[in-house]
């Protein structure tokens, strides 16, 4: 007689296990990554801290019934709110990538690593301001860079080889996986209760990429990794309040989402768990675009100069790129909103090559309606150059090219403009860094008083003295 195994036999899919023990066992013993952490909390707490001039951002946050109070809730950075932890990381996940500005992540799949810091800084703070009431220490921001790491590792490993776009499903499915385990480990829950709330993140699936994409896109595409982490948090409670999970969530045969979704593919982490991909991620430094047109935006700001006088004269602009940036952000006829905007190649292309910049302002209707952008954009061609695909896709390069060369009714030409690394890429770190730092204090500045501002930028620009600080202290200086 066959045997019928029950629930309790069952073994638990080897994926969820292994992102279980490292959120739980593995130390982070790479000084690089823990550095590269300062920089990612300092970026993301600036992007966040932008976004809140808009506002269509701002409609988003506060609480859902207006008047709630939450003795010791999570505090949204750069706001008065004090939500349930649950509600705050949508808050804050939505500020943080409302303007497209935060760090990036390209692999197999596409991201942003920093979406985590959302149900991070959240339950962060309510574990701290739960601990200082209950008489008990908060937490210190060291276990918050920590936290940061090892939610860019998990988020980035899984991307490095499983594709969800390709099958129409949003990115953000990585987020909430990634924050997830994290989250729940935070809350001081066991490696079973770490499963369980990942079994049930992987059971929710992922919504379709439908906003991303012509003709839809749309500001989903700003909210839907606050949903993400906020959801996360959500389950994370439920797991150590006892809720039950499931082992197989993944492998199970018909219903597990490798049958569902991947035609029983497997998923799969391609690297040991550690601290490769904080160490490598790509920061938005200079411009507000999506990641695979920062290296046509700088071409284009470069270019600036040697073409705003002769813009008659223009017979065609040649733009050469590579596969992903192809598929995603190669966009002709009528752009819709801002979130059509920043993920239009030829858009972007269009406003550095007119004002030698590239701000959040010039996705707006004002610029947008400035009649030489459409024009420019009938007369660009975007083709793809093979050794761009493949050296985006080679470990060792991790390259995100693009290049432009403008070409005159008389027959001359620029050069062909060709930066094949963006600022925020790993390969230029040295020339970045001073320049990431500048953005995070201007950014400051569009929402504290002067000395606020540099009472913040002083304790973040010191890894010291930020990781002996407490959750609690630090949150603290962060509201108006």
């Amino acid at each position: 007689m066959q045997e019928i195994k029950t629930k309790s036999s069952l073994k638990t899919d080897e994926l969820m296990d292994k992102i279980a023990d490292y959120v739980l066992n593995q130390p982070i013993e790479s000084k690089l990554a823990i550095e590269t952490a300062k920089y990612v909390l300092m970026d993301t707490l600036g992007c966040g801290f932008l976004a809140l001039r808009y506002p269509e951002c701002t409609k988003h946050l506060g609480p859902i019934v207006p008047g709630t109070i939450v003795p010791n809730g999570s505090r949204v950075p750069g706001t008065q709110f004090e939500l349930d932890p649950v509600h705050a990381a949508f808050n804050i996940g939505c500020a943080i990538r409302w303007l497209d500005y935060n760090d990036t992540w390209l692999a197999a799949e596409w991201g942003h690593p920093s979406d985590n810091l959302g149900a991070i800084l959240a339950t962060a703070d309510y574990i701290s301001r739960k601990n200082i009431a209950e008489g008990e220490e908060p937490l210190k921001m060291d276990t918050v860079l920590e936290a940061i790491v090892k939610a860019h590792e998990i988020q980035g490993i899984l991307a490095l080889s499983n594709n969800l776009n390709r099958k129409g499903l949003d990115h953000v499915l990585f987020v909430k996986v990634a924050s997830t385990a994290v989250v729940t480990a935070m809350l001081g829950g066991t490696k079973e209760e770490v499963i369980n709330a990942l079994s049930n993140a992987w059971i929710d699936n992922a919504s379709l990429r439908t906003y991303r994409h012509f003709p839809n896109t749309g500001s989903r595409k700003s909210w839907a990794a606050g949903d993400a982490t906020s959801r996360a948090v959500r389950l994370a409670l439920m797991a150590v309040n006892g809720e039950m999970g499931y082992k197989t969530a993944l492998s199970a045969p018909n219903w597990g989402l490798q049958d569902v979704l991947f035609g029983g593919e497997e998923l799969t982490l391609t690297r040991p768990l550690q601290s490769y991909v904080i160490e490598n991620i790509l920061f938005k430094i200079s411009y507000p675009a999506e990641f695979h047109g920062q290296t046509a935006a700088e071409c284009a700001v470069e270019l600036h100069p040697q073409i705003i006088n002769r813009l008659n004269e223009i017979d065609k602009i040649v733009i050469t790129s590579h596969e992903s940036a192809i598929r995603i952000i190669d966009k002709t006829g009528p752009l819709h909103n801002p979130a059509d905007r920043d993920h239009c190649i030829q858009y972007i292309t269009a406003i550095g090559l007119l004002f030698g910049t590239i701000t959040a302002d010039h996705y707006e209707e004002e610029t947008a309606k400035d009649p030489r952008i459409d024009w420019l954009r009938e007369k660009m061609e975007v083709v793809e150059n093979k050794q761009y695909s493949q050296d985006y896709l080679d470990p060792n390069k991790r390259s995100i090219a693009n290049a432009i060369q403008i070409f005159f009714k008389d027959g001359t030409s620029t050069a062909n403009v060709e930066i094949e690394y963006p600022l925020g890429h790993r390969f230029r770190r040295e020339e970045g860094i001073p320049l990431l730092e500048r953005k995070f204090k201007n950014n400051l500045e569009t929402r504290f008083p002067q000395k606020q501002v540099n009472d913040i930028y002083e304790l973040c620009s010191d890894l010291d003295k930020l990781t002996k600080t407490n959750v609690n202290d630090f949150m603290s200086k962060l509201v108006i």
